[in-house]
């Protein structure tokens, strides 16, 4: 075995955890002065924080001709932060869910998935397409942000008593440039922990015969989303709900039209997507996000038991991935029972968004 990989991989773990931790906190203070709400530093600030070791991971994936993993990363993560991070967050609180997010948010999501899935088809995300993705980051963000400013009154003082810090003193500009200096350390070591994570899991891959595509969706994407793990449990842990549903949904958002963007805007031709990855990563990633919708309608909220499907889903989906890198015989008829599963669940949630708008719009 390669020790020397692994190590590598774990040290590239530490130091992006490191890095998207201080990145957060210096972001989010900044963001913070100028008076958003909790639900847009999620959806934002917190979300693009937390992102930004997918970022670094796949830019570099892609400069270094591995652009499987590139794209698995992202698609992997996304299918990540919805089954795996935001069920275990219902089961341990759950989840109330705000309308402005079922309306707005959560609609470009799923349109951003379903874009990514159109633009692939040809086998490739061209710099035509990421330019396409990156001009619609821009208008989400600057949506996103303008109605978070509407909501300035004791948006700080809120923050702050969430994430259990006091409100800062001393010098305005002074603050701000200490801010400025946690978001450029983090940086660094958010390049520097990129760099030793992905060349170890290119390492433990051939070392272990199995394809980046499942690499990139596993163990690339769930050391990545760390940073996603992190913040949301503490904020459903200290009850901010926006800020962990708004992280998890936003950094979708920000992975297919950043990360993909920017990583296919320096890849030299584009990303090139596998096989593999339009027969089931891609259409699984949108299914997800379609699935948002229901969930997340049924009385505004995410119950537990609407966060063990998601997480149960999570954990069948994984075991058919490991069973398909390693060849068992058994893949063909878990893979059916992922998808049963994955039909029973999709109609239940169905059932449920049907049953409260037939409520709803019965009340006066």
């Amino acid at each position: 075995m390669d020790w020397i990989a692994i190590g590598g991989m774990v040290a590239g773990l530490v130091v992006l955890t490191l890095g998207g931790e201080m990145l957060i906190r210096g972001a989010s203070r900044l963001a913070a002065f100028l008076g958003l709400s909790p639900l847009a530093i999620g959806l934002t600030v917190v979300a693009y924080g937390t992102s930004a070791p997918e970022m670094a991971v796949s830019v570099q994936a892609g400069l270094a001709g591995n652009p499987n993993i590139a794209v698995a990363n992202v698609v992997g993560s996304n299918i990540f932060n919805i089954l795996f991070i935001l069920g275990l967050c219902a089961l341990i609180l759950p989840l109330t869910v705000s309308k402005s997010l079922v309306r707005r948010d959560v609609p470009v999501m799923i349109a951003a998935s379903l874009a990514t899935l159109v633009m692939a088809l040809d086998g490739r995300i061209s710099r035509v397409d990421a330019t396409l993705l990156l001009a619609g980051l821009v208008a989400y963000t600057w949506t996103a942000l303008r109605a978070g400013r509407r909501e300035r009154e004791g948006v700080i003082e809120e923050y702050a008593e969430g994430y259990g810090q006091a409100p800062a003193s001393g010098p305005k500009a002074l603050r701000i440039l200490g801010c400025l200096g946690l978001v450029l350390v983090g940086l660094f070591l958010l390049v520097l922990g990129s760099r030793w994570f992905v060349g170890g899991a290119i390492s433990v891959a051939r070392w272990l015969g199995v394809s980046d595509v499942i690499i990139g969706l596993t163990i690339v994407a769930a050391g990545t989303s760390l940073p996603e793990v992190a913040a949301s449990i503490i904020a459903a842990l200290r009850k901010e709900r926006d800020i962990a549903i708004g992280n998890a949904v936003g950094s979708n958002i920000c992975n297919l039209l950043a990360i993909l963007g920017v990583a296919a805007v320096v890849t030299p031709g584009g990303l090139a997507v596998a096989p593999e990855m339009l027969r089931l990563a891609l259409p699984l990633m949108l299914a997800v996000a379609l699935i948002c919708l229901p969930v997340f309608y049924t009385d505004y909220n995410i119950t537990r038991r609407d966060g063990a499907i998601l997480f149960g889903s999570y954990v069948v989906y994984t075991v058919y991935l490991v069973l398909h890198a390693t060849g068992s015989d058994v893949r063909s008829a878990v893979g059916k029972l992922a998808l049963f599963a994955g039909m029973l669940g999709a109609a239940f949630l169905v059932t449920l968004a049907v049953r409260t708008w037939h409520r709803r719009h019965r009340q006066p």
